[in-house]
């Protein structure tokens, strides 16, 4: 899900587990530098969390173009994926860091709520529901920051 912004000047990007009924998924967000824009939130159920970054990172270039990345640094796969699509890659600093931590616990907060209230018992879910309420959530997230 993209929400389209102007101009971008660096990605950010974290990642967390979300449990989805009896699921765990992993919740990737990217959010630009100067705004604090959700750019792109996605959820996959990859075990390769290269495969689950690469794709993720390769669809926002898609979108709004090669700009820098920055993560965590607390595994080797971004830098890895980053050099596989050829971004410039460099760890969070700290204010880069509380940003993304800030609007991923946001999420979190609110994404645990819906489960609690909305429960997934689907078997075999295609995630639907979730990706709706993400993009939904992140429209409103957009606005009332701007």
């Amino acid at each position: 899900m993209f929400f389209k912004r102007k101009r971008v000047s660096e990605f950010i990007i974290d990642e967390t587990q979300l449990k989805v009924g009896s699921g765990i998924m992993w919740l990737w967000v990217a959010i630009e530098y100067k705004t604090k824009n959700i750019l792109a939130i996605s959820i996959s159920k990859e075990r390769n969390m290269f495969v689950a970054i690469e794709r993720f990172l390769s669809d926002i270039v898609d979108e709004y173009g090669q700009h820098p990345v920055s993560t965590d640094g607390g595994t080797w796969y971004p830098p890895q994926a980053c050099k596989f699509l050829k971004l410039k890659h460099h760890i969070h600093s700290s204010y880069e860091k509380s940003i993304i931590e800030r609007t991923m616990q946001y999420i979190k907060d609110r994404t645990e709520c819906f489960d609690d209230y909305f429960p997934c018992k689907k078997k075999k879910c295609k995630l639907k529901h979730v990706k709706q309420w993400l993009n939904l959530f992140a429209n409103y997230y957009n606005k009332i920051i701007t």
